[in-house]
């Protein structure tokens, strides 16, 4: 990440994590996101940001508030990544932040639309078999 106000956000909240802070953790998660800059960083940098929340290990099955809250907020810049973009990746992200906060209709909907991109692109890659997946799973 090469925007040093978004690498200082981004410790802070590991900071929150790693002391067993997670719903403070996840608040600052949802702060960032939802941050007017969030939106002028990098796509990649955004990304990078989103995916530490996003794809990270122990999220419960039935999240917390505080989870629910950053992956609404998740939403919003992962809509605009997409819409500039159009990566599949981005619809995996968009797609687990739409199940993790109860949209399963919309999170199928995204799945979809991501592996149908993949499928055009790599259909033996790594992505498209995760996205089938999930398109199985919602």
């Amino acid at each position: 990440m090469a925007n040093e106000a978004l690498v200082s956000a981004v410790k802070a909240v590991v900071a929150l994590a790693k002391s067993g802070k997670n719903d403070e953790a996840y608040a600052a998660y949802a702060a960032l996101f939802a941050s007017p800059p969030f939106g002028t960083y990098a796509p990649a940098d955004q990304r990078q940001a989103l995916k530490l929340m996003i794809l990270a290990k122990g999220i419960p099955t039935f999240p917390s508030p505080a989870i629910a809250a950053a992956h609404q907020a998740a939403m919003g810049p992962l809509r605009a990544l997409i819409a500039a973009e159009g990566e599949p990746a981005d619809h995996e992200l968009l797609g687990l932040c739409q199940a993790r906060t109860g949209d399963n209709d919309g999170a199928l909907v995204t799945f979809k639309a991501g592996l149908d991109l993949e499928r055009a692109r790599d259909a033996q890659s790594d992505l498209c078999g995760r996205l089938m997946k999930w398109v199985a799973s919602v």
